[in-house]
């Protein structure tokens, strides 16, 4: 049978609730009881009920990470989010708290996921990872008055929701103005993702950036379907940009092999930039050109950011906003 706070209590000879005290490094009991207590654990080896501990104190000591809904292999084996996961996961367990996935093949079977987490008491609260128009999870958490923290900026609920992101306009222009300074003028905008906020952002960052330097803004330019790809052929035959802004790196690798295919060579013909600077920017020659959105921080930040939200539920809802930095590799061609 297990060890109980009982035994160890009768091992000591103090009372059971010293050594509840003890457990919790209550400041009621001297130093030298807490040896005594600890040292009986040690001999008859008791583990403390950790279930027991958070129900007491209302928490369970997890929190949900929820993934978007994994529609493409590209999203799947995208690294942001491991990288994000992983961060959250080294922070987590700095706080002494656990992480647990919440992920769906639908939208509706990813709100069931997270529905059923949060009633069965399995987390404290949700950290989302992904931010859509209209997202009936997010309508979930804001309408029961679950704690969350979202990594990225909402499209409604601004004062209900607490932020960790990039200034995703701020990236955007600083992908167009190093372009620019780079000697181009002939700058567009290419992506896979026409949906998620980030995207409207980083492009509403190339607008401004275009804008700034009295340069032609062209339309966003999607990837998605066998026609966007004729497309995109013919715009390149038509307006013979000298550089694109890819959306993010595992998109701008096959954005290269486009180019290729349509006879241009980068970054001699056109010049490419990204965002995110993965593991994607370094696989084949030439290296991409990036900027860091700090993924790492996003995530021990997001950690950080849930816990206060949960110790202090009244507090007010607040963006902390990561800062990026701009790796050059090979991919820019400087045309001054």
């Amino acid at each position: 049978m297990s060890v109980t706070i009982k035994d160890v209590a009768k091992e000591v000879g103090v009372a059971p609730s010293t050594v509840s005290r003890t457990l919790r490094d209550h400041p009621s009991i001297s130093r030298e009881t807490k040896e005594k207590v600890r040292k009986a654990m040690d001999k008859l080896g008791y583990v403390p009920n950790v279930s027991a501990q958070n129900l007491a104190n209302k928490h369970v000591n997890t929190i949900g990470a929820i993934l978007p809904v994994i529609g493409s292999k590209e999203r799947k084996s995208n690294p942001f989010y491991l990288e994000i996961i992983t961060a959250m996961n080294e922070e987590a367990s700095q706080q002494k708290v656990t992480l647990s996935i919440a992920s769906g093949k639908t939208q509706q079977e990813l709100l069931e996921n997270v529905q059923l987490m949060y009633r069965q008491k399995r987390v404290d609260g949700f950290i989302m990872l992904y931010v859509e128009e209209d997202d009936m999870v997010l309508d979930y958490l804001i309408e029961n008055k679950v704690p969350f923290t979202m990594i990225g900026q909402p499209y409604k609920f601004h004062n209900e929701a607490s932020c960790v992101d990039n200034d995703n306009q701020l990236l955007g222009w600083t992908a167009t103005q190093h372009l620019v300074d780079k000697g181009h003028e002939r700058i567009a905008f290419v992506t896979n993702n026409d949906h998620e906020n980030f995207f409207r952002e980083r492009f509403f960052g190339y607008q401004k950036g275009m804008l700034d330097n009295q340069l032609r803004a062209y339309p966003a330019m999607p990837l998605i379907t066998p026609d966007d790809f004729i497309a995109l052929d013919d715009f390149l035959k038509e307006e013979q940009p000298t550089a694109c802004i890819a959306i993010d790196d595992m998109f701008a690798l096959r954005l290269i092999q486009m180019l290729n295919l349509s006879g241009f060579k980068v970054p001699d013909d056109i010049s490419v930039i990204s965002f995110n600077n993965s593991i994607f920017t370094s696989l084949l020659h030439p290296y991409i050109t990036s900027i860091d959105v700090n993924a790492t921080q996003l995530g021990k930040t997001a950690v950080q950011e849930f816990l206060l939200q949960l110790k202090e539920p009244d507090a007010i809802k607040k963006r902390v906003i990561i800062p990026h930095t701009l790796i050059e590799n090979e991919t820019v061609l400087n045309k001054k």
